[in-house]
């Protein structure tokens, strides 16, 4: 393996940690919800700063790669996609931070009854899931992994665009703790931004690949 191949599996390595990284954010901030468990949602806030170290440091790197390459065609296909990849972990990490936001703000956990009618734990998984499938693609090189992602990405859209509905019938029977339910109702927002984001990521790895540019098939469609 020759130099600029060694410096790509390092580049790829140290994204599938950042990868590993937002997903324990994403996972502490679920786990730290569901048992109202301030110390962790605290926890989750103190590592942000390590998920933003770590885009700036990979962001440097590719910067770095392209000054010392001049990398082209797959290689050069490859920085640009680790550069939007990057971002688009950071911002999954801002989501695990939103949501231990909110924990912080409760008094009691949320109803079990609207817990499971809004399928909030269905959406966490599906959106842990996604992440999975591509790191897998993204270590692999398997553009099929990562368009496993699609799917599951338009469940939780809707399952996102049922929530409103649901929160608003609770209400209905005489739930009036507003502040809460339109917490709850952020915290399922902030997990299908996460499926948006992990769709975009599987584009990239996709393009990466392919060299080819789904985001423009949808907009022609």
């Amino acid at each position: 393996m020759g130099h600029l191949d060694n410096e790509i599996a390092s580049l790829k390595n140290n994204l599938i940690e950042m990868f590993l990284l937002v997903q324990k954010q994403l996972r502490k901030s679920i786990r730290s919800m569901n048992a109202l468990d301030k110390h962790l949602a605290r926890e989750v806030l103190v590592n942000e700063r390590r998920v933003n170290a770590e885009e700036l440091k990979i962001d440097k790197d590719c910067e770095n790669f392209v000054a010392i390459f001049n990398p082209v065609a797959i290689d050069l296909r490859f920085v640009f996609a680790a550069f939007k990849i990057n971002s688009h972990l950071e911002s999954i990490g801002d989501s695990a931070k939103g949501i231990a936001k909110f924990v912080l703000e409760m008094d009691k956990t949320y109803d079990e009854q609207l817990v499971n009618d809004l399928q909030l734990m269905r959406m966490y998984e599906l959106a842990n899931s996604m992440i999975e499938d591509n790191v897998r693609a993204l270590s692999t090189d398997d553009s099929s992994q990562a368009r496993l992602v699609f799917n599951k990405d338009v469940e939780i859209d809707n399952l996102n665009k049922q929530a409103t509905a649901i929160v608003a019938a609770y209400i209905a029977k005489g739930n009036t703790e507003i502040v809460p339910l339109l917490n709850i109702i952020s915290v399922i927002r902030r997990l299908e931004r996460v499926g948006d984001l992990s769709s975009n990521i599987a584009e990239e790895i996709i393009f990466y690949i392919e060299a080819k540019v789904l985001k423009h098939e949808k907009e022609k469609s």
